[in-house]
């Protein structure tokens, strides 16, 4: 005897056992279930004769999971017990998804054991299981929710880049303003009118010409205001010439940052080998405008890096979002000599992008919230830049780490990357 056994005299015999498992089947609220070995219904809970829409266990006896099912649940629900008759092994705590003939979907936790006659033969199987249908609806929405929430800060994450784009735009737009304004000032106090008035007089001594310009002393003056004239109008010309010059270079450079934008907006999602050297060259391009007014260096310590796998457009919205914050926290140091260096390094089959200021740095109780959803200490900061960075280095294999040693000692963002396989 088994020493998990009871006693004899504690084991109900069959007639005993009846009422009991009677019992049970009737009140047990997850769905029980008895068969034969052609998978056929032998003993049935009453909660499964609800669950199939039926008046009695009766319209359940002796009919399979296909009369009930869909096919396609009722085949796999056979393959399974086929399987435990053959080899005697239980299926334990198996997620089912249940397809109704009605289209209707459900879900069940199942476990199916084989059935034994008294000589320990297995003469069919018996199983339990679990409607588990709106806890796996509130996983679902739980999973779309974060699957949405994620979206979402990459969405912000982009908005923030483009932001930062359009500010830089801005900025390049009043420097054309500024040349616009001198070509137009210029024009307006130009000396064509003096020209005008002076052919004009011309005009009226034109039978004297040669006695005016020799005798008269109005005459006499021409030549000389001629050639003053002549040298300012080829001072005016030159510097038109420049505000010309600079206004076309403002427009270029906007044409490049929108062009650099669209590119990037479209390699969402296209994983290739790039670059790390020319990745942050355009991030430091979307950023120059705001680091050359705020008068903010820039030093490159760049090693030699293989190429990285990574989706272009996501590594250069990080990699802005990265200078930009840098050049923020320059700006709020209010001291000078403000630097930002962008160092590339190689390590362990990975590349890391950094991106080092010497600015306010970060308080050590911030360092574990910085990555956060909403998390910002600037009064008009919405918290997703960061957050939706380190999602888009995660996508991507990768890591986005901080380091700094406090407040006022500036900090570092690296961006770790997985090095593309060679080919």
């Amino acid at each position: 005897m088994s020493p998990l056994s009871p006693p004899a005299a504690a084991r109900p015999d069959r007639a005993a056992a009846a009422p009991l498992l009677h019992a049970l089947l009737a009140t047990i609220p997850e769905l029980v279930y008895f068969k034969d070995r052609d998978s056929r219904f032998i003993a049935v809970s009453a909660s499964l004769v609800r669950a199939f829409g039926c008046a009695s266990a009766a319209e359940v006896i002796g009919r399979t999971d296909a009369d009930f099912y869909a096919a396609a649940h009722a085949q796999a629900a056979r393959a399974d017990e086929e399987a435990i008759l053959r080899t005697g092994c239980p299926l334990r705590r198996k997620i089912e998804q249940e397809h109704w003939p009605t289209g209707r979907v459900t879900w069940a936790l199942t476990s199916k054991y084989p059935l034994h006659n008294h000589a320990g033969e297995i003469v069919g199987t018996f199983g339990l299981s679990r409607d588990i249908t709106r806890k796996r609806e509130m996983e679902q929405e739980l999973e779309q929710t974060q699957r949405d929430l994620v979206e979402a800060s990459r969405v912000a994450g982009m908005a923030e880049v483009a932001t930062g784009v359009l500010h830089n735009v801005g900025n390049v737009l009043s420097s054309l303003n500024v040349s616009a304004s001198v070509i137009t000032s210029g024009l307006r106090h130009s000396k064509a009118d003096s020209l005008t008035r002076l052919a004009a007089l011309l005009r009226e001594h034109r039978a004297d010409l040669g006695a005016f310009l020799s005798q008269d002393a109005k005459g006499r003056r021409i030549p000389e205001y001629l050639a003053s004239v002549a040298r300012h109008s080829l001072e005016e010309r030159d510097r038109l010439l420049r505000e010309i010059a600079s206004l076309q270079k403002n427009i270029d450079h906007i044409k490049e940052i929108v062009a650099m934008q669209q590119a990037y907006a479209t390699m969402i999602g296209v994983v290739e080998p790039l670059e790390p050297a020319g990745l942050v060259e355009d991030a430091l391009r979307m950023n120059a405008d705001p680091l050359a007014r705020h008068e903010i260096a820039v030093r490159r310590d760049f090693a030699a890096v293989p190429a990285v796998s990574a989706e272009k457009g996501k590594v250069v919205q990080i990699l802005v979002n990265l200078v930009r914050n840098a050049q923020l926290a320059c700006d709020e140091a209010r001291t000078t000599g403000k630097e930002i260096t962008v160092r590339l390094r190689a390590a362990g089959g990975r590349v890391q992008l950094s991106v080092i200021d010497n600015g306010v740095g970060i308080p050590a109780a911030n360092l574990t919230r910085i990555f956060q959803h909403g998390f910002t200490t600037r009064a008009r900061g919405h918290g997703f830049g960061l957050h939706s960075s380190a999602n888009a280095a995660r996508e991507m294999k990768g890591t986005l780490t901080v380091h700094s040693d406090g407040p006022g000692t500036g900090a570092t963002f690296t961006l770790d990357l997985p090095v593309a396989l060679s080919r």
